[in-house]
């Protein structure tokens, strides 16, 4: 790491522990390396994060502006009501991205957490911000190259601003929200608010502009899978370390997540022994991915992680906790 920058947060790591120490004593260094440590990854992790964002802004942006908006074609989810909107009134797509999602963000800092929340109005904010100000050449004025790229372009931006813990269309996050309420997947109440939306762009533009705002919708929703395996989909993460207690602590006190211990042994250890150790199992979202990531690396950069998608979950308590952000 740059020097400067390693000054700065040893810096900034004995200036915290000044703080929490009530007594004059000296700061050790056995103090702050860990403190450092844990900055570094946070520090490397938002970096990462940021840059999927700010390239899945653009991506998203070119998919509107190259091809949707100057075909006056829609999409699903909040993107799609803001372009119909656009479509019927004299108001700016940048001011009303922000103002549609603005519900849904609200909604995601009470379900997800604040950091989640403030991430996505960063993302959607930027994203209008490339919308008004960003010139994209017109791509092509056929219909069926419209809708699937369009499509595409804008999938692959929604889908790498979610790998970076973010949203630039809320409708997930609602989805998220109404499935925990009722005995359905995000998958069903996403369909079911899309057709919604492609119901009123039938009525308000064309059926014939409804029928392939459907197709731009399959072709962003089949995208989004391919880059993050699916927002309704949840993740089980294995994780093998000799730091599992301090693993466990962290998943259930300060990400308040359910976990499972497995008892298990290693086949064959540096010494050329087996050795016990637990093994801890726990399943979140898509979404709380990247957070989950981020405090694995603080405890154990070195731990193995299997992380394996789930199709189907019944019982237990991953509905009823939802990850927390440590404040």
């Amino acid at each position: 790491m740059n020097p400067f920058l390693s000054k700065l947060l040893v810096d900034v790591a004995r200036k915290k522990l000044e703080k929490k120490q009530a007594n004059n004593q000296p700061i050790s260094k056995k103090q702050i390396v860990p403190l450092v440590r844990n900055f570094q990854v946070e520090l490397s992790h938002a970096i990462k994060e940021y840059i999927f964002i700010i390239i899945g802004v653009f991506s998203a942006g070119f998919g509107l502006k190259g091809f949707l908006l100057p075909n006056h074609f829609i999409d699903g989810g909040a993107t799609g009501i803001s372009l119909l909107l656009e479509n019927i009134t004299s108001l700016n797509l940048g001011l009303l991205l922000v103002v549609v999602n603005l519900p849904f963000i609200i909604l995601a800092s009470k379900i997800i957490g604040k950091k989640f929340a403030i991430k996505s109005i960063i993302a959607i904010t930027l994203l209008a911000f490339v919308v008004h100000f960003v010139n994209y050449p017109t791509i092509t004025e056929d219909k069926l190259l419209i809708a699937v790229f369009g499509g595409f372009f804008l999938g692959s931006g929604i889908g790498l601003s979610m790998r970076g813990g973010s949203v630039i269309d809320g409708t997930e996050v609602l989805a998220i929200f109404l499935s925990r309420k009722f005995s359905l997947t995000i998958g069903d109440v996403l369909f079911l608010i899309n057709i919604l939306i492609f119901s009123a762009g039938a009525y308000v533009l064309s059926i014939e502009t409804s029928l392939y705002a459907m197709l731009t919708y399959l072709a962003a929703a089949r995208t989004v899978d391919f880059v993050v395996d699916g927002v309704e989909e949840y993740v089980g993460v294995t994780i093998i370390s000799n730091k599992h207690e301090e693993l466990r602590l962290m998943l259930t006190k300060k990400l308040r997540r359910a976990c499972t211990i497995y008892a298990g042994k290693g086949g064959y250890g540096s010494t050329g022994y087996s050795y016990d150790k637990d093994i801890i199992y726990t399943v979140v979202t898509r979404l709380e991915l990247a957070k989950l990531q981020t405090e694995i690396d603080k405890i154990d950069g070195k731990a193995f992680v299997i992380m394996g998608v789930v199709k189907d979950l019944k019982g237990g308590m991953i509905k009823k906790k939802p990850l927390k952000e440590n404040h």
